[in-house]
């Protein structure tokens, strides 16, 4: 399937040619087929694989067969799927009746939506007003919100992304990575003049840059994906106006709707996305179409990795990095 076929068909960005160019780039297999593409990931210890299916299209017989075919002929495990559409009785039934099973997630199965097409003054008034107040509150105190895609602002980005991983204590892939990622869609796509995926939103505080967010731009929705804040002058609220700008930027491009990136109950950011007062949509989650018998033990033994792993985290014994 060739560029201008696979992207006309993706209704996410994950699911774009340039996203696959970026996971060949960083040493995945890339299958792309006639519905999408799916990215391959080697198990170490054993010469088997995991076939990744994310943000595709609603799953058909025909897809599922075609998928365990690839499955056998590459020796994959299973094919993790998580289709992007919304959740609804038929395609699950179709799933468990072709030997899919309910698998680890990638996407939370619940995330917010902001519709972008009412007003700004409707949209705003439909805010929390705690949510409202810490907008103007941040307007007040000088904070101004740009999209900036210099190398500067980049680097402010890996800089205090850094330091919110170092802070907050989560797992965030690396720096590498997200050059990779930010060369592959966006630098490289406007040296080539087309449109890029990836934007970069700054807050500045007298100067500073003090927030960054990469939002998607991909057909009608605006994605925000990943972002990054400094523990200084968090009384500024520069991260409630970034999140307004971003709402107002993605109406002035025409787009639809904004879509937060997951939703977690009880986490704080998710108590932040909460003041927007977005509409929640559940997907139809995650499954793994099983390919091989050895996916039970698979199963189970990462099970015990990620106990582990937290249960190091919790001790203390291992931070995560950037």
């Amino acid at each position: 399937m060739n560029r201008q076929r696979l992207n006309k068909q993706a209704s996410h960005p994950l699911q774009s040619w340039e996203w696959g160019k970026f996971r060949e780039k960083w040493g995945n297999e890339v299958i792309r087929t006639d519905y999408g593409q799916l990215t391959l990931h080697p198990i170490p210890f054993i010469p088997y694989k995991i076939g990744m299916f994310i943000k595709g299209p609603a799953p058909t017989k025909k897809i599922l067969t075609d998928l365990k075919k690839i499955g056998k002929r590459e020796k994959l495990l299973f094919v993790k799927l998580e289709p992007n559409i919304l959740k609804s009785k038929k395609p699950i039934e179709l799933l468990k009746q072709n030997g899919a099973v309910a698998g680890k997630t990638l996407f939370t199965p619940t995330t917010f939506w902001i519709d972008l097409t009412p007003s700004e003054e409707d949209i705003i008034k439909s805010f929390q007003p705690k949510t409202r107040y810490n907008i103007r509150l941040a307007q007040r105190k000088g904070v101004s919100v740009q999209e900036d895609n210099s190398d500067e602002a980049f680097d402010a980005y890996i800089k205090l992304t850094k330091e919110t991983v170092e802070r907050q204590g989560f797992y965030a892939h690396t720096e590498k990575y997200h050059r990779l990622m930010w060369k592959t869609l966006h630098t490289d796509m406007v040296q080539k003049n087309k449109k890029p995926i990836a934007r970069l939103l700054v807050a500045r505080y007298k100067k500073e840059i003090i927030t960054t967010w990469i939002v998607f731009v991909w057909k009608d929705f605006l994605y925000y994906p990943y972002g990054a804040s400094s523990n200084k002058h968090k009384k500024v609220m520069a991260n409630n106006l970034v999140m307004w700008e971003a709402i107002k930027y993605g109406k002035n491009l025409g787009l639809k709707t904004f879509d937060l990136w997951g939703r977690e109950i009880g986490k704080g950011f998710t108590r932040f996305k909460e003041g927007y007062r977005p509409k929640v949509v559940e997907f139809v989650g995650t499954w793994d179409l099983v390919i091989s018998p050895l996916y039970r033990i698979y199963r189970l033994a990462e099970m015990i990795r990620w106990k582990a792993l937290r249960l190091r985290t919790k001790l203390s014994l291992t931070r995560p990095s950037f």
